[in-house]
């Protein structure tokens, strides 16, 4: 008989104890920061039609590569979701007196069959937060300033590239790149901070872009002067859509200025991000030390999906943001002290005291507190090293004495201090 394989399926992981605990905590924090800007929960199926999420609007041929797909008993197509993007945007759809702006956070697992490094895996969880029904860069900047937020009460040093897609596809058109080949170019343009300028050129003249359009792209890239925003300003007064986008990144720039966190922003021409829903504003959240490389969390704008999903065409302009919990946790796992973390408020010990224990178990929980009881008959020296390895506050000791006198033996771990407590064990 062949012996069944119980590993994890690679690429999948499971989270022990404090593991989870600090994931768990991750997960509180960022969504006490989306309640606190006025976010309401959402939550959608993992389950979705293969129709949905291949759709046009959905992720782009990258990531449809790497969607689970399935057919159920009625041999209809499915597939797992590969983002909380498309969900949110058919919720949308599918509700449209829903009142705007429609503000809401979600967090879930989510599913790609793609390649595995740190911080990312086949099943993982997102973070989202998403604005439908403003047109303002105010809502970039918000969901900007909630992300600094958020990582600053998680005690991570990020910054945040931003740029905007009108500037990139306006450009590219000045240049005389086809609209049929711009959405291939931009996800080139992606790889630029990892390839290098000289492997994108290469990788530009594999998709068949003329030469002299290879070298307008590479003065481009090289002009040491366009990593600011008036590098666009002669452009603009040539491209309708490079004036869009400049004005765009111009009133999101005045508004993170009031809020003064500009100094963690920083412009970057060449951020594309590959997909091609997002129609404005895009931006990336990074690591101050680069300890990771790859971004731990990203977002823009994408004024054309949920419209497209209703078959009207209308614009409803919409803005969102993505953290990734996994990479948030690997970047953790890297800055902090790996200790043991415990919600448990009391740990008593019985000594042959069983019954008596449950009863003060049960009276420490009904005035509100975290409880552990010892069920495994542990002698006092390792009940207590558990205690401490556990960083457990508090120990209750009940011992045949205490019982006799009607007592409790309260311990504190920090202090060693011990203090006898009145209880009435009948």
């Amino acid at each position: 008989m062949k012996k069944m394989n119980y590993q994890n399926v690679k690429g999948t992981q499971d989270y022990l104890g404090n593991e989870e605990a600090v994931r768990r905590n991750i997960k509180r924090t960022l969504e006490d920061v989306f309640i606190q800007y006025g976010c309401k929960p959402l939550e959608t199926p993992i389950l979705n039609y293969t129709e949905l999420l291949a759709s046009k609007y959905g992720g782009g041929a990258e990531i449809l590569e790497e969607m689970y797909t399935l057919t159920d008993r009625g041999k209809r197509n499915l597939a797992l979701r590969y983002d909380l993007t498309i969900p949110f945007a058919k919720v949308a759809a599918m509700n449209p007196a829903l009142r705007m702006p429609f503000k809401r956070y979600e967090i879930g697992k989510v599913f790609r069959d793609g390649p595995i490094k740190e911080g990312r895996y086949r099943e993982f969880t997102q973070c989202d937060v998403d604005i439908a029904g403003v047109d303002s860069q105010a809502a970039e900047a918000e969901l900007m300033t909630m992300a600094l937020d958020a990582f600053n009460k998680l005690n991570i040093s990020v910054t945040i590239q931003y740029n905007n897609r009108k500037l990139i596809v306006g450009m590219l058109e000045e240049f005389g790149l086809e609209e049929e080949m711009t959405s291939k170019v931009i996800l080139v343009f992606d790889k630029l901070e990892k390839v290098g300028v000289n492997a994108v050129l290469t990788e530009l003249a594999s998709l068949g872009i003329s030469n002299s359009l290879i070298q307008q792209i590479k003065a481009f890239l090289t002009d040491k002067g366009n990593t600011t925003v008036s590098y666009f300003e002669a452009l603009a007064e040539r491209s309708e859509l490079v004036k869009q986008g400049l004005n765009e990144v111009q009133e999101l720039e005045s508004y993170l200025d009031t809020l003064g966190v500009k100094a963690q922003c920083q412009f970057n021409p060449f951020l594309a991000r590959g997909l091609e829903i997002y129609t404005g504003t895009i931006y990336e959240i990074f690591l101050a030390d680069r300890s990771i490389n790859s971004s731990i969390g990203s977002g823009g704008r994408y004024d054309n999906v949920i419209g497209g999903l209703m078959e009207t065409n209308e614009k409803y302009p919409t803005v969102g943001i993505s953290f990734g919990l996994d990479v948030i946790y690997a970047a953790l796992s890297k800055t902090i002290k790996q200790q043991e973390i415990t919600d448990v408020d009391y740990y008593i010990i019985p000594l042959n005291t069983l019954n008596e224990s449950l009863l003060a178990a049960k009276y420490f929980r009904n005035q509100g507190f975290k409880v552990e009881l010892e069920l495994s008959n542990k002698k006092l020296g390792k009940a207590l090293d558990k205690a401490n390895k556990e960083g457990i506050p508090n120990v209750v000791i009940i011992g045949e004495e205490e019982v006799r006198k009607h007592q409790l033996r309260v311990k504190n771990m920090d202090s060693g201090e011990e203090s006898m407590k009145s209880f009435d064990f009948i």
